[in-house]
């Protein structure tokens, strides 16, 4: 399994130029549009963005091919390591189970966490932004600049303190799991 994940990561750098062929033609025709270039130019560039597109999608099949075979890969190593035998790695233990729900709901927890983080950072972007409309004169006009370093500020400080607690949830889930489940439920 191991190989065969390194058999499809070994085209990778082939797959990542690939990928990026896309939206290099899109935006060329996008370009030929907005320039008024003639119906061929932009037929051309039309046929160009469906091949990019094409590729991007055989480019996206092999990263989640890989990635699958990758993590079967780590889990046999695991499995291994932990001396876990497979009558006590079945589905339908009700540790593994509860451990394979868990594992498989952290990636939308994250993604929420961070999204729900990313928000706040803005609002908070955006109140700053308010603030300086409001209370320095000029700026609307464009007589007076803006107070750019409290806007990084509020970014810097945010994106500290709003990944402590992803942070946190991806550390400790394991040690969680461990010691509530078992090493069955990792």
């Amino acid at each position: 399994i191991a190989c065969a994940a390194l058999d499809m990561l070994a085209t990778l750098a082939t797959g990542l130029a690939i990928d990026a062929y896309g939206p290099i033609s899109d935006n060329a025709g996008g370009i030929a549009e907005m320039a008024g270039m003639g119906e061929d130019v932009r037929e051309r560039t039309d046929a160009l963005d469906a091949a990019g597109n094409t590729t991007a999608a055989i480019g996206k099949g092999f990263a989640i091919g890989s990635a699958a075979l990758v993590s079967l890969a780590l889990f046999g190593a695991y499995v291994v390591r932990a001396k876990i035998d497979m009558m006590h790695s079945s589905i339908l233990d009700p540790k593994v189970f509860a451990g394979l729900l868990y594992g498989a709901m952290l990636p939308y927890w994250f993604s929420a966490m961070t999204m729900k983080s990313v928000g706040k950072a803005a609002l908070a972007m955006v109140e700053e932004v308010r603030r300086q409309f409001n209370t320095i004169p000029g700026l609307m006009e464009g007589t007076a600049r803006p107070d750019y370093k409290r806007c990084v500020e509020i970014s810097t400080a945010s994106s500290l303190a709003e990944m402590i607690a992803p942070g946190a949830l991806v550390m400790l889930s394991p040690i969680f799991m461990g010691a509530l489940f078992g090493t069955q439920a990792l």
